[in-house]
């Protein structure tokens, strides 16, 4: 991501305030509408094989307002080699980390448990280790480490494949946003150490530096002249969970693939439209899965459109051409192993142990990516790929259990030797 500097945004951005409804967006009227010549995805969430997840060690949660794993302290967890790792998980994540590796000796860890050079052994012999001694490799370069209680509360994302259409068309009515020129990331260390890792987004309006357009402006049109449209929805439910996912397949009309991938946030907090409607007991019970809340949706558009809209969040994308998605190391996540963790509390890049209330969200993954509803200690967003399978998954993921990092050997002695202040 860009960061850009204060004092160049009068420069940058003069003369861009103000909001001018584009031709194909009319205020006030009815929301866009999915194409019935369009099928839509209509797949239940798959039902998980419960587990008994294996028990953290006894200890308090994190306190809140704590704002790194190195700040909360760490818990030695169990051996590695005692863990239910198999052989598939195992040789899974150790092609993850071997991409991911790399970029964690050079990023500046956030979470403040870990130096660079403290990944250098591991990451070296992880080139060559063979995948049939895969569960060996984590064994012997990697303990397991706990923050706070341990209690981990894992999600799902996919990478969806929805209708679209490169120009607009009958039926094809949603625009696609790539990044708005008038869009601008500051990062607020420049200004302040005690702002350090903190950023915001938001536009410039004559001499001030305001919040960008929320999710209802954009949509009434307020982006026109100052964000591309790189393509166009069928469906404006689907497209909603595709900005969630942050990445995606567009299907087109003639059976070809665009692939789309997250280029920007309107920096608006992140809110879960899911909790909104179960607190608000328009969810029947066992409705609250992600394939649950599309059908309200439909069911219920101007509703709908309203409740989406508290969600004040707006992505933008750009085609991905090469390999993807891409995670927020700039890595392309995988399937049954990439997850998304909070960065002030994973390395990012890091493997993580989950044993959790369902098989199939039990087992080694590979930090490679964040998102803006990931945020805290012991909280996951794991990664089930494209496909079917993917969203029946993932849409209905919610798994609790235990949670512990795996950290180079010698972390937890070096951490709590000399504890952070």
């Amino acid at each position: 991501m860009r960061v850009w500097g204060l004092i160049a945004l009068g420069v940058l951005l003069s003369g861009c305030a103000g909001t001018v409804v584009p031709p194909y967006v009319e205020r006030g009227a009815p929301p866009v509408q999915r194409s019935t010549d369009i099928p839509a995805n209509d797949l239940p969430a798959r039902q998980p094989t419960p587990a008994v997840p294996l028990a953290p060690v006894t200890a308090p949660p994190v306190a809140a307002g704590t704002a790194s794993a190195a700040k909360a302290g760490v818990i030695a967890g169990p051996p590695v080699d005692s863990l239910p790792i198999n052989q598939a998980n195992a040789e899974r994540a150790l092609t993850a980390y071997r991409l991911s590796c790399g970029t964690l000796q050079r990023r500046t860890d956030a979470s403040g448990l870990t130096r660079g050079s403290d990944w250098a052994e591991s990451c070296a012999a992880a080139q060559s280790w063979p995948a049939r001694d895969a569960p060996a490799f984590f064994a012997h370069y990697f303990e397991a480490v706990q923050i706070g209680d341990g209690k981990a509360f894992a999600t799902g994302y996919y990478e969806p494949e929805i209708a679209g259409s490169r120009e607009r068309r009958p039926g094809y009515e949603v625009p696609i946003y790539g990044k708005p020129d008038d869009l601008v990331e500051v990062d607020l260390g420049l200004f302040s150490d005690a702002l350090k890792g903190k950023r915001i987004r938001g536009r410039v309006e004559g001499q001030a530096f305001v919040p960008y357009y929320d999710r209802a402006a954009i949509e009434e049109g307020a982006l026109h002249g100052r964000a591309p449209v790189i393509a166009w929805a069928a469906d404006p439910v689907e497209m909603f969970f595709l900005q969630v996912q942050g990445s995606g397949r567009l299907r087109l009309p003639d059976g070809g693939v665009m692939r789309i991938g997250y280029a920007g946030q309107n920096g608006r907090d992140y809110t879960g439209i899911g909790k909104l409607m179960r607190d608000r007991g328009l969810l029947a019970p066992g409705q609250a899965s992600m394939q649950g809340i599309m059908g309200w949706l439909r069911d219920h558009p101007d509703e709908g459109r309203a409740i989406m809209r508290e969600n004040k969040s707006f992505v933008f994308f750009s085609e991905l051409r090469g390999a993807g998605p891409l995670g927020a190391l700039g890595h392309p996540v995988v399937g049954w192993v990439s997850a998304a963790a909070d960065p002030a509390f994973v390395p990012l890049g890091a493997p993580v142990f989950l044993s959790m209330d369902r098989t199939d969200a039990t087992g080694l993954w590979v930090a490679q990516d964040t998102g803006g509803a990931i945020k805290g200690a012991n909280r996951f967003d794991t990664f089930w790929g494209a496909g079917d399978d993917a969203r029946a998954i993932a849409g209905g993921m919610s798994a609790r259990g235990t949670a512990w990092l795996l950290l180079p050997l010698g972390t937890v002695d070096r951490l709590t030797a000399t504890p952070v202040q």
